[in-house]
């Protein structure tokens, strides 16, 4: 017979006992339901992590200085070192060609800004420079970024978070406002756009940017101290750069200066320095690059420890990314037991189906149907019905995952190749668990099945 008549009779025989073939597909419909709705969520879960990341940069890198070693053997805090300037920056943005930008990091910590008869601190004081928005992927909702030239020049202008527009400003636009920290002056240029709290539970509009240069002359002074994180490293830049000793970036003002006069020292040390690799595949290309720059700057001897330490968010990604992988695949291992589950039960019933069908099956073969066309024919019924119980399986999946979207806003993410996959599942299933009974009804005696009652 014909795949097509095959096909038109297995139907004829389903359509005769509706109620239990429905019950017989239950489980395969529950089974591919459940890997849908899983994959769904897993995908949707997996880009809302993605998404969180790559706002904060997924192709950033941090560079930090390293922990410098006192007398003793003694290593202190990362960071806590004297290793990085601006020339170093520039030399990463410039040397590296995996590098598209590197900005400038200063930090102010626990400083309190006022506005009027009301103060707030917050959680984030940066001094940096005009291209952090761009590796941060964050934009202006109002106003202006600052300029080159501005952070050339020690410009007292801002950007603030909308938390800070909140608690200084009664949520009121405040572009072109004044605002003081340390008792120094600075004018609102921009607010940015609100980004609400990172995964690490910080919000992220607490936030006040200024040019660095502004906050690390004006705001937190500068730091003194070697720069060396080894006793036995030489030193991590030139001597004229990095001294051996301790060294006052303030010398003492001539009475006949204003009070108000910045002395700026030959340079400046900054806390932090973050790049914007090219595309997130070139992290490490651009981190090998980096370190050799930095390496090459600072004198460092192969053999030698580095005076910094380089930091990057495509691990943390990889980590994130992994365990919601993991979770995905237990849930499917579990949706796949209950597919499992249901191609037991087509088993049985196509067992029943084949008892039940005896004395057919054994006039089928009396009038010349040969044994591969019973076996095609039990076979075709199998996987129709898991066929029909995977189809209706991928429409309850996909509503189950919008019901979740519209009532506990999980975020989802539509997966073609896994319905696709479930199809395909659903016919594997049929075949696997169908060929038993078919092979069985195909190797009845037909004298045997005719006297069967």
């Amino acid at each position: 017979m014909s795949l097509w008549r095959t096909m038109l009779i297995a139907l004829r025989a389903l359509r005769r006992n509706p109620t239990r073939a429905l019950l017989t597909a239950l489980g395969i419909v529950i089974g591919i339901a459940a890997v849908i709705a899983m994959m769904e969520i897993g995908n949707g879960s997996s880009k809302a992590i993605r998404s969180s990341i790559e706002s904060m940069g997924a192709n950033s890198i941090l560079v930090i200085p390293g922990a410098p070693r006192i007398p003793g053997g003694v290593r202190q805090s990362a960071g806590s070192g004297v290793s990085l300037t601006p020339e170093d920056c520039d030399a990463i943005a410039n040397d590296c060609p995996s590098v598209d930008t590197a900005v400038p990091i200063v930090r102010a910590s626990a400083v309190q800004a006022v506005a009027g008869n009301k103060n707030w601190t917050p959680q984030q004081c940066y001094g940096t420079g005009p291209d952090y928005l761009r590796i941060r992927n964050w934009v202006i909702a109002e106003g202006r970024n600052f300029t080159r030239r501005e952070v050339e020049n020690r410009a007292r202008v801002c950007l603030v978070g909308k938390k800070i527009v909140t608690e200084l400003f009664n949520g009121e636009s405040p572009v072109d406002s004044e605002i003081r920290i340390k008792n120094v002056t600075f004018t609102i240029i921009g607010v940015l756009k609100e980004k609400g709290a990172n995964m690490m539970g910080f919000d992220e509009d607490d936030v006040i940017l200024a040019p660095w240069s502004t906050v690390r002359l004006r705001i937190t002074g500068l730091k003194t101290g070697t720069a060396t994180n080894m006793t036995s490293t030489a030193s991590t830049s030139p001597s004229s750069l990095y001294p051996a000793t301790g060294v006052a970036f303030y010398p003492e003002q001539a009475e006949n200066l204003e009070t108000d006069t910045l002395l700026v020292p030959k340079f400046a040390q900054i806390d932090q320095i973050m790049v914007m690799a090219n595309s997130p595949n070139d992290v490490n290309k651009a981190i090998r690059e980096l370190s050799q720059v930095l390496r090459e700057r600072h004198n460092i001897r192969p053999g030698q420890e580095d005076d910094f330490w380089v930091r990057n968010s495509a691990a943390f990604m990889e980590t994130l990314s992994g365990t919601s992988r993991l979770m995905t695949n237990l849930l499917m291992v579990v949706a796949l037991i209950s597919l499992i589950v249901g191609g037991v039960g087509i088993m049985n019933i196509m067992l029943v189906s084949v008892t039940e069908r005896t004395r057919e099956i054994g006039l089928r073969m009396a009038v010349g149907a040969r044994s591969r066309d019973i076996l095609k024919q039990f076979l075709v019924e199998s996987i129709l019905l898991c066929l029909v119980g995977g189809i209706v399986g991928i429409i309850l999946g996909r509503a189950a995952a919008l019901l979740v979207k519209s009532q506990l806003n999980w975020p989802i993410e539509p997966s073609p190749g896994g319905m696709l996959t479930a199809v395909a599942v659903s016919a594997f299933v049929g075949i696997v668990f169908g060929f038993y009974p078919a092979w069985k009804a195909s190797k009845l005696d037909p004298i045997e099945a005719l006297r069967y009652e």
